[in-house]
């Protein structure tokens, strides 16, 4: 998901990874459902570090293994958004959404996969998610208002499935549309 550039507010931490590219929609790997991580080992807990430095550098809020291309169910976070507020990063392996809310939000969603491209998407407002840290602890949070809409969108990523997915038909032809259309200039330099 997008944010608006930590760097401008002195929070962009500078300590993660490199930054790896990211992959734009229409894309194959983005609709592949990812393997569970079995091993998790420091190749892993390096990608992950990776995967914070594209994020900030981006800059988003969430980013998912698919969208650097690697088909591994791994997340990273970070709703932190006000000013002077210290950056939580969150490294999620394996993250499981165990429980949510009957309470529905809606956000303005986006997607470091979909550049400049915004819509409204509807899910649960408080979710409940498990996951492995990268010491290999099992954690466990209840999470609400942009962090539980980030975790979600992330996770989605994971399952194959884009925010554009739960838009009408015609609304998601047209993004994928213009995406094409972006990924053909890009390619141009």
């Amino acid at each position: 998901m997008c944010k608006p550039c930590l760097r401008q507010m002195g929070a962009c931490p500078t300590w993660f990874g490199m930054k790896r590219p990211i992959i734009y929609h229409p894309d194959p790997r983005l609709k592949k459902t990812c393997a569970a991580v079995d091993d998790l080992n420091d190749d892993l807990r390096s990608l992950a570090d990776d995967m914070l430095a594209t994020m900030y550098d981006a800059p988003g809020v969430g980013l998912a293994a698919p969208q650097v291309g690697v088909l591994s169910r791994l997340v990273v976070l970070d709703c932190v958004k006000e000013q002077g507020e210290t950056p939580r990063p969150l490294v999620m392996f394996n993250p499981q959404i165990v429980a949510a809310s009957e309470e529905l939000s809606t956000y303005e969603e986006g997607c470091l996969s979909l550049p400049e491209q915004f819509a409204d998407v509807t899910r649960p407002a408080e979710v409940e998610v498990t996951w492995i840290d990268r010491n290999g602890k099992e954690q466990r949070e209840g999470m609400r208002g942009l962090w539980a809409t980030c975790v979600q969108h992330e996770i989605d990523h994971l399952e194959g499935k884009l925010f554009i997915d739960y838009l009408k038909p015609l609304r998601r032809q047209m993004l994928t549309r213009k995406m094409v259309k972006f990924k053909r200039e890009f390619a141009r330099g």
